[in-house]
């Protein structure tokens, strides 16, 4: 382990061995719990451990959730606002630092790290400006001298369960909308990443601490599945929000279904740029290059396929031939470095499964694939991004790996590219590149993509924090983030008050006595 990374955990309160849980600056530790061990894809070191909390713990920590609830759902939203913007602050203030171990623990690239806390910063402020817009609606009564209207209060405990690929992101795009409407947090974070997410409780558990704030309103539980199914049977915890693979999401929705309570889910994409005969193809190289290579491919927006317009299906496909010829490949924390490693070598024999299935299936490889090897790929995480030609139902394309490997398909006409995008079941972002208004508007009416986030002119890709995330299908219909996705932290109410000296019923129905 370098010094600097040595450095960086020091700052962010992360120890040799961590602790299972957390309700805030209270850290507690099970001597005989099973231990995570975090090893960098970057360079296969051990960075630190941390214990696994037991059931007797979780217990613990959702008791001390809802004691805190209690106070906090009481709090003026403006004045949890004002919270959540000294975390936004206190974002800014490690960001170098948080975004360095986000790079190092997981293998994004060092500026993908960065933007990762830049956008846990964004979310803080729209947050801060929702706090004063929790709005509802009121309603004309048909009943004289009544008032009717709609308000919402929050719902409880939030369960978020996240995924290794944004550690830190996800979480705080539910952890800031979620504590502005009133609600208290539990966390359970990849067991792949689980120091980016003890960094983070430390940063927000200060902010607490600061304000005088009781312990229990944002919480911590480190572990594997087994935590994570605890929480999700959990009656206590009125919603799950949970980020992770199409197969953990159904077996989430199930299990939370199955007690009646909510679930917000973002689960798999398939993602697809259309390239049309009028696109701009030097414009569009950039958008399709990033969104299969960035992050490795471990996006849930990465771009998984291009359906290209025959007409300059040859021209685009040597432009793609050639860039990926131009990608360095290496340490992450390497700012010259366009591409990192795979989170570890599960995710590689993933990536190695899907080449040779491809293969089977007929696909043409336009850019091999491989294992990368030496001394500066110790780690054995480092893959090639690779290109294959294909058809869009080979059973490999129709199934979602996370990793660099973009597929190729041609098409004729603008409807037939269309029905090709939608004929995945995932669907989470897609793109189309031209500059023809009439295919644009095509692609975005009723007929067009289907799913929960469609470009113009840009990739799959890089969402903003201002609109609402997530997709359709088998993604799972969740929304996070902007726009009105704050509705699914709380319960609406319709209220009516009767202020005449008389008791008229609805629909004109006469009870006299």
């Amino acid at each position: 382990m370098s010094t600097d990374i040595q450095s960086i955990l020091n700052k962010l309160g992360i120890n040799a061995s961590n602790a299972a849980y957390s309700t805030g600056s209270n850290w507690g530790v099970e001597l005989n719990a099973n231990t995570l061990e975090s090893f960098s894809p970057v360079d296969g070191k051990l960075i630190a451990s941390a214990k696994v909390a037991s059931a007797a713990d979780y217990d613990a920590v959702v008791h001390k959730a809802q004691e805190a609830f209690t106070a906090w759902r009481t709090v003026p939203a403006p004045k949890r606002g004002e919270i959540v913007r000294q975390f936004g602050d206190a974002l800014r203030e490690n960001k170098d630092a948080l975004g360095t171990l986000v790079s190092y623990e997981m293998g994004k690239s060092l500026q993908e790290g960065f933007g990762e806390v830049q956008e846990m910063i964004d979310i803080c402020d729209f947050a801060v400006g929702l706090s004063r817009q929790l709005y509802g609606l009121t309603m004309h009564s048909e009943r004289p001298s009544h008032r009717m209207y709609e308000q919402w209060h929050p719902l409880g405990i939030v369960g978020i369960i996240s995924a290794f690929n944004f550690p830190v992101a996800v979480w705080s795009w539910n952890t800031a909308l979620a504590l502005v409407c009133g609600n208290v947090c539990i966390w359970k974070p990849s067991e792949k990443t689980p120091l980016t997410a003890i960094a983070c409780q430390h940063i927000i558990a200060k902010v607490f601490k600061d304000n005088d704030i009781a312990e229990g309103v944002c919480n911590l539980v480190l572990g594997d599945r087994e935590v994570g199914e605890l929480m999700t049977n959990d009656g206590r915890i009125p919603l799950i929000s949970a980020t992770g693979s199409t197969r953990m999401g159904k077996a989430v929705g199930a299990a939370v279904g199955a007690r009646l309570g909510k679930s917000l889910l973002e689960l798999g994409g398939n993602n697809a740029i259309i390239i049309s005969e009028h696109a701009d193809l030097d414009m569009s190289l950039i958008g399709a290059v990033f969104g299969a290579v960035g992050t490795a491919g471990q996006r849930c927006t990465s771009t998984r396929r291009l359906i290209i317009h025959e007409s300059v299906y040859d021209a685009f496909t040597a432009k793609l031939v050639k860039a990926y010829g131009q990608l360095r490949i290496g340490d992450p924390l390497d700012q010259n470095n366009h591409v990192g490693p795979l989170i570890d070598t599960d995710a590689v024999a993933a990536y190695l499964d899907s080449i040779a299935k491809c293969k089977e299936e007929g696909g043409n490889f336009v850019v091999e694939g491989g294992v990368l090897s030496g001394d500066a790929y110790i780690s054995g995480c480092y893959v090639k991004p690779c290109i294959a030609e294909v058809q869009n139902d080979f059973k490999i394309v129709q199934h979602e790996t996370f990793a660099p490997i973009l597929y190729l398909i041609k098409y004729k006409t603008l409807d037939e590219a269309i029905a090709l995008q939608n004929a995945v079941p995932q669907g989470l972002s897609s793109a189309i590149m031209t500059l023809n208004l009439r295919e644009a508007e095509q692609f975005l009416s009723a007929k067009g993509s289907d799913c929960g986030i469609a470009n113009v002119n840009i990739g799959t890709s890089g969402a903003e924090i201002g609109g609402a995330f997530g997709g359709e299908k088998e993604t799972g219909g969740g929304r996070e983030s902007g726009s009105d996705a704050w509705r699914a932290y709380m319960r609406r109410q319709t209220n009516t008050i009767n202020y005449s000296n008389t008791l008229p019923l609805a629909q004109g129905i006469k009870f006299d006595l």
